[in-house]
């Protein structure tokens, strides 16, 4: 089982957990979410069915934090978890939607690095990611003047929303697969439909997979996943 940092390669400035599949096949870069790491997502491309062997790069988050006594994630940007907490308890994650996420800069360059070392071009690339690795890849693709071929978008969140508003229609031949959990307490539902509305107004096309469930990737996510990528082979 791979579980070690040993098992990374660097690419750029950023290690990466890679599994290569078809040389013809687009490349997925999915991101892990905050006090995860490249391991973490790194099952789902084991349960996929696809028509293709996609080739796999799983970032791991250059910030190093503190879980519990003994045990550190990564992250690719800080969060304020009071603030977070105050959101959550009253329900309000609006707070957050026009802010660039501080950090957010910081990982933007480490990745643009790296998918240069990685060397696809852009119109083979489908970026994706859970949670705050979903907001990067949103980021990263709406503000690249290159329109990669995919975006999947797994339990993220609407940031910069004044500048995702200005960009996205230049990315409307873009069509994106969005899932999100109708309870999750971490990243509201209501601002996961918001992120989805602007991508549409702005003619981006897309499928969204609301589940009965929380800040997660159950089983109708990974069959939309599949489904998404077949679509796009």
């Amino acid at each position: 089982m791979l579980d070690d940092e040993n098992d990374l390669e660097s690419l750029g400035p950023l290690k990466v957990l890679r599994v290569k599949g078809d040389p013809d096949a687009p490349t997925v870069v999915l991101f892990h979410g905050y006090g995860a790491s490249a391991f973490d997502l790194y099952p789902i491309h084991e349960v996929l069915v696809t028509d293709q062997k996609f080739n796999w790069v799983f970032p791991h988050g250059h910030l190093s934090i503190p879980l519990m006594p003994g045990y550190t994630g990564r992250a690719w940007f800080p969060i304020d978890m009071a603030a977070l907490e105050e959101a959550m308890r009253k329900n309000d994650f609006r707070n957050f939607a026009d802010k660039d996420p501080e950090g957010m800069d910081i990982a933007r360059a480490s990745t643009y690095l790296m998918l240069e070392a990685l060397g696809v071009p852009w119109n083979q690339l489908i970026l994706g990611g859970f949670s705050q690795g979903a907001m990067l890849a949103t980021d990263i693709t709406l503000r690249n003047e290159q329109s990669s071929k995919g975006l999947m978008i797994l339990s993220g969140a609407l940031v910069n929303e004044s500048l995702w508003k200005d960009l996205a229609p230049k990315k409307s031949n873009l069509r994106f697969f969005q899932s999100h959990g109708e309870y999750d307490p971490i990243l509201g539902y209501a601002n996961a439909k918001k992120l989805e509305k602007l991508l549409r107004s702005s003619g981006l096309l897309g499928e969204f997979v609301g589940f009965p469930g929380g800040h997660e990737i159950p089983a109708p996510v990974v069959q939309g996943i599949s489904r998404y990528l077949n679509s796009l082979s």
